[in-house]
C-alpha cells in the first residue's frame, strides 16, 4: 500500500435492515466505492448492518480504533422513523451528545414550510446531530446529512441518507468538493480490455508474474464466460500517482505486457 493510500484509508457503512435482508440492492456501496477511489481514497472495507444502535456503534468504534481510517462514510438511518438511528449510534460510538442542531433544524423546517406542514417530533428528529457536526444540505429530500470530525482520531465521519438519489445529489453537490481539498493529491488512471479463450486459472499465473514486477499497479480479472467451455475475461488495470504521466505510463506498460502474454497463450484480445 502506497503512503498516500495508508494515510487516506476509508470504510463504508451501509446501514438498514432492508439492505442486510436483501430487500434493497446495495447500490450505494458501489457508488461510494467508485467515487472515493477516483478521488484517491483507499477503500478497504464495506460493512452492512441492521438498524441497531449498539451494533452500529460497536462496529464503528472497532473500525476506528483498529484500522485508524481517515474517513468513514455511512448511508441510511437519517429519516424520521423510529428505526432511523444512525446518528445516535455515531454519537454513542465517539462519546458525543446528540443535540438539536440549529442549522439542521432550519433546513428541515424550511422544507416542510414549503407545503405548509408543521414541525412535529418526528420531523424535528432529523435535525438532531452529534455534537460538533456540520449539517450537509439535502437538495432532494428532507433529512440533512452530517459531517463530523473526530480530531483525537484524525477521522472524518460523513453520514448520508440511504435513498440513492438523495445521497448522490448531496455527494456531488457538497461532499465531494470538500474531500478534494483534504484528500490525496493523486491522479488515478485505469484501462480495461477483454481476453477470450484463456481460463482465469491460466491468467492467474500471468497476473502473479506481472504484479511481482509492477507492484504499484492493480490488476484484476473478472470472468464473464465459462472457465472450461468458453472462457472470457475482462481485465481491469489501475494505477495511481502524484503525476498524471506516471500513472498513464504504468498502466500502458502493464497493459501491453499482459496482452502480449495472453496472446502467447492463444488468447484473443478485444479492446
Amino acid at each position: 500500500m502506497e503512503e498516500h493510500e495508508e494515510e487516506f484509508k476509508t470504510w463504508i457503512f451501509t446501514l438498514g435492515n432492508e439492505v442486510v435482508e436483501g430487500r434493497v440492492v446495495n447500490t450505494n456501496a458501489s457508488y461510494l466505492g467508485r467515487r472515493l477511489t477516483l478521488l484517491g481514497f483507499k477503500v478497504v472495507g464495506n460493512i452492512s448492518l441492521i438498524d441497531d444502535v449498539n451494533i452500529i456503534s460497536s462496529h464503528l468504534r472497532y473500525v476506528a480504533n483498529t484500522y485508524k481510517p481517515r474517513l468513514i462514510v455511512t448511508t441510511g438511518g437519517l429519516g424520521p422513523t423510529p428505526d432511523d438511528r444512525t446518528l445516535e449510534a455515531i454519537a454513542k460510538a465517539f462519546n458525543r451528545k446528540l443535540i438539536l442542531n440549529d442549522e439542521a433544524f432550519k433546513m428541515v423546517k424550511e422544507k416542510y414550510s414549503e407545503i405548509n406542514l408543521p414541525m412535529t417530533v418526528e420531523r424535528k428528529k432529523m435535525a438532531y446531530l452529534p455534537e460538533g457536526a456540520i449539517p450537509i444540505p439535502n437538495p432532494v429530500g428532507t433529512a440533512p446529512g452530517s459531517w463530523l470530525e473526530v480530531p483525537e482520531l484524525n477521522l472524518i465521519i460523513i453520514s448520508l441518507p440511504g435513498v440513492p438519489r438523495e445521497l448522490e445529489a448531496m455527494w456531488e453537490g457538497w461532499v465531494e468538493k470538500r474531500l478534494r481539498d483534504i484528500g490525496p493529491k493523486v491522479y488515478i488512471f485505469e484501462e480495461t480490455f477483454t481476453v477470450i479463450g484463456i481460463p482465469e486459472s491460466s491468467a492467474a499465473k500471468v497476473l502473479k508474474d506481472v504484479q511481482k514486477r509492477y507492484g504499484n499497479v492493480y490488476v484484476k480479472t473478472h470472468p464473464k464466460g465459462h472457465e472450461i467451455r468458453g472462457p472470457k475475461l475482462d481485465v481491469y488495470i489501475m494505477a495511481s500517482s502524484r503525476e498524471e504521466s506516471e500513472a498513464r505510463k504504468a498502466v500502458r506498460i502493464v497493459k501491453e505486457l499482459l496482452m502480449r502474454k495472453f496472446k502467447e497463450l492463444g488468447g484473443n484480445i478485444h479492446e
